[in-house]
C-alpha cells in the first residue's frame, strides 16, 4: 500500500509539472476564439498561428542564431571545463586548491555584479553585435569544472598511468582517456550548459542590437513584450512552444546519462 500510494503521489507531482506544457501546445494549435477557455482539447487543430508567427519574425534566422551560440558555448566549455577539471583533480601544483575555492567563489556572485563591465569590454573589442559577444563571456563555466573535477576524481588513477606509460601527454589523456569515460558527466554539463545559454534573454537584449543576429528567446521576448503579437495569445504560445522544443527534445534523448551523472557526481569526492 505504502509503494501505491508513492506512486500515486509521483504519478500526480508528473501530471502538475506536464499539464502546463501540454496545454501550451494544444492552445497553439487551438483557435484563438477558444484560448480564453483553457480547453486542453480544441474544436478542431490550425496552424494559423504559427504561420502568423514565421509571417511577423523572422524566427527560422533567429533559431539558425541561437543553435549556433549554444552550440559554440556548449563545446567551449565541455573543452575548457574537463580541461580545467583535470589540471584541478589529477595534477599537483602550488595554489591548486586556492583556485578551486576562487572558481567556487564565483559562483556566489550575481551575473548584474558583472553585467557592466563585461559590456565595457564587448564596447573595447568592438564584439557588439557579433557571434563573439554572446559566446566569449560563457566559455568558461564554474559549474562545469567543478563536475568535471569531481567525475574525473572518480576515475582509477592507474588508468591515468597506464596512459602516461603509453605515451600520451596531458591533452591526449583528457580526450582519449577520460572523456570515453565520462559520458554521462559529459551529456549533463552539455544540457545544463545548452539550456543556460539557449534560454538567455537579459545579455543578448544588450550586446546585440540587430534584428539578423537576435537569438530565439532575445526576437520572442521583443516580439511578445514589444506590441507586435498584436495580444494574440495564440501566437505567443507557438513562440513559446517552439522555444521550449529543443531542449525538451534533448532531454527526453539524454535523460538517462542526466540522472546517472547528477547521482555520481553528487556522492563521490
Amino acid at each position: 500500500m505504502r509503494k501505491i500510494i508513492f506512486y500515486i503521489l509521483l504519478t500526480l507531482g508528473a501530471l502538475l509539472f506536464i499539464y502546463p506544457f501540454v496545454w501550451m501546445i494544444s492552445a497553439s494549435l487551438a483557435p484563438e476564439g477558444e484560448l480564453s477557455g483553457l480547453t486542453l482539447f480544441p474544436s478542431y487543430l490550425t496552424f494559423n498561428s504559427y504561420e502568423q508567427l514565421f509571417d511577423k519574425i523572422p524566427i527560422g534566422r533567429a533559431f539558425i542564431n541561437s543553435m549556433i551560440v549554444a552550440c559554440s558555448v556548449t563545446i567551449g566549455v565541455l573543452v575548457l571545463g574537463s580541461m580545467i577539471g583535470y589540471a584541478l583533480s589529477r595534477l599537483e601544483f602550488k595554489g591548486r586548491n586556492f583556485i578551486f575555492y576562487i572558481i567556487i567563489f564565483t559562483m556566489t556572485l550575481p551575473f548584474q555584479i558583472t553585467l557592466i563591465p563585461q559590456y565595457i569590454i564587448m564596447v573595447k573589442l568592438h564584439w557588439v553585435d557579433t557571434y563573439l559577444a554572446l559566446i566569449a563571456p560563457y566559455l568558461i563555466n564554474a559549474l562545469a569544472i567543478i563536475m568535471f573535477r569531481q567525475y574525473f576524481k572518480s576515475i582509477p588513477q592507474d588508468l591515468i598511468d597506464a596512459a602516461r606509460i603509453d605515451g600520451c601527454n596531458e591533452l591526449e589523456i583528457i580526450f582519449k582517456i577520460l572523456w570515453p569515460n565520462s559520458i554521462p558527466a559529459i551529456v549533463t554539463i552539455g544540457i545544463i550548459t545548452f539550456m543556460a545559454s539557449w534560454n538567455e534573454v537579459l545579455w543578448p537584449l544588450i550586446v546585440i542590437r540587430d534584428e539578423s543576429l537576435m537569438t530565439m528567446p532575445q526576437l520572442i521576448t521583443l516580439f511578445a513584450v514589444g506590441g507586435r503579437a498584436d495580444s494574440q495569445l495564440g501566437v505567443k504560445l507557438a513562440s513559446a512552444t517552439l522555444l521550449a522544443l529543443p531542449i525538451l527534445i534533448a532531454y527526453l534523448f539524454f535523460q538517462r546519462y542526466f540522472i546517472q551523472s547528477m547521482a555520481s557526481t553528487g556522492i563521490k569526492e
